[in-house]
């Protein structure tokens, strides 16, 4: 047993749509969330950039004393997590690409599957390479949205303007490749799926999102690290680098429906490690 905190982290709030799956598997474990919501999005910057941030965060959530990092971002899964976990060689470390790329092997043999991305995540192959390591009969196609995140930060979802550009970036690509699934391969992106659904109803969808949880519930479990009852009266915590008003707004629609609280913290990770 082992009552600490799991940490995650993401280049800003899409990271936080790994928690509602994670708190309905496992009600008594306890996170620590950190959103680097000032230098969001990491999906166009230089890798050894996104290398810098990753580290900063990561080292923070040491400090705080978590038993598992999860890396809740595409991005930094595609970029870092062989880095990160030679860093911290004594925490284990999971990113959100393995799992998913897991359940399209397992899935999708034979069909058309579609990978939308930042565009680090999809210039990186990480996918491609993660699926057909397992399955080299699913037909995979990538396509970079960059416009995504920062729409879904700025709270613009619900909008003729999140529709035209997911229409944009996705008619052709799903009517030339003749696409049956699609991987949401961002963390931001589930909080647009509804949209997809609408416009692409005929689309199944894989989740990285909530395909993390199941690949935490394991790795707890064969450490024997599950935490106990007890953690139950422990609070969560939460923090980003900027708390701007579109993001607390933001909060409501991934945690509406949990009745979790989220109260989000203010916090700079290069800061607390020089103080």
């Amino acid at each position: 047993m082992d009552n600490r905190k799991i940490g995650f982290f993401d280049s800003g709030l899409g990271g936080l749509t790994c928690i509602p799956p994670l708190m309905s598997a496992l009600p008594d474990e306890r996170i620590i969330y950190f959103g680097d919501t000032a230098r969001t999005p990491y999906g166009s910057k230089a890798v050894s950039t996104i290398k810098t941030f990753a580290f900063e965060i990561a080292d923070f959530l040491v400090r705080s004393d978590v038993k598992m990092i999860v890396i809740a971002c595409n991005t930094v899964s595609a970029t870092c997590l062989a880095d990160l976990r030679e860093r911290y060689p004594e925490i284990p470390v999971l990113g959100v690409i393995t799992p998913a790329a897991e359940a399209v092997a397992e899935r999708c043999a034979g069909r058309n599957v579609g990978i939308i991305g930042t565009k680090v995540t999809i210039r990186s192959g990480a996918y491609r390479k993660e699926i057909e390591s397992r399955n080299g009969n699913v037909r995979i196609f990538e396509t970079p949205c960059p416009a995504f995140v920062p729409l879904i930060e700025e709270g613009i979802i619900d909008s003729e303007i999140m529709d035209l550009t997911i229409r944009h970036y996705m008619d052709g690509f799903v009517a030339d490749n003749a696409l049956d699934t699609i991987v949401l391969g961002c963390t931001h992106y589930p909080m647009i799926r509804a949209n997809l659904a609408r416009i692409y109803p005929e689309l199944n969808v894989i989740n990285p999102s909530e395909e993390i949880t199941g690949a935490i519930v394991s790795e707890l479990s064969s450490r024997g690290m599950l935490a106990g009852a007890e953690n139950a009266s422990v609070s969560n915590e939460f923090y980003a680098s900027d708390l701007s008003e579109n993001f607390v707004n933001m909060i409501d629609n991934i945690f509406g429906k949990t009745g979790a609280n989220v109260a989000f913290r203010d916090i700079d990770p290069e800061k607390e490690k020089r103080d």
